[in-house]
């Protein structure tokens, strides 16, 4: 498995997920994970539900440049993101990001950077349902700040 991505409209089973990331590799002293999930709430605004969207091949190849990064970056030995597209509710998960190394510092910091950069940097698009209509999620000043520590500048907020 070591360093893959993808990108479904199907939910994941975390727990069979991190078998399958570790599977067979004795070297494994850390697993961290991440599951991002849809809230029921979203600046002030109730959420019924959640679209995303993407350009396909286009955002796997990103993806896979920000695990190419976090690989480099950190000692780790595997990493696995999916990433969900399509009509989502509150409650069901959007994305997993998994990391595997020797120890936790490795993995905990490898999978905040790959989440940041997630965040910032891959190719989707997210369209909320509230009260009020359909609205488009714009970039958040507080995830750039998040992608900056790790030295890299984005401007994807207003």
């Amino acid at each position: 498995m070591s360093f893959s991505v993808v990108v479904q409209t199907q939910d994941f089973d975390v727990s069979h997920e991190l078998a399958e990331l570790r599977r067979g590799d004795a070297r494994v002293g850390a697993v961290c994970s991440f599951v991002g999930t849809v809230r029921e709430r979203n600046e002030g605004a109730a959420v019924s539900s959640m679209e995303l969207e993407h350009y396909p091949g286009m955002t796997e190849t990103s993806i896979q440049a920000i695990l190419e990064q976090a690989r480099e970056r950190f000692d780790i030995y595997a990493a696995r993101v999916i990433h969900r597209v399509g009509l989502l509710q509150p409650l069901e998960q959007i994305v997993l990001v998994a990391v595997t190394s020797a120890h936790r510092g490795m993995s905990f910091q490898a999978c905040e950077f790959i989440m940041d950069y997630l965040k910032t940097q891959a190719p989707f698009w997210k369209k909320e349902v509230t009260p009020e209509g359909a609205r488009w999620v714009d970039a958040r000043v507080s995830d750039d700040q998040a992608l900056a520590r790790w030295g890299i500048e984005a401007h994807n907020a207003a």
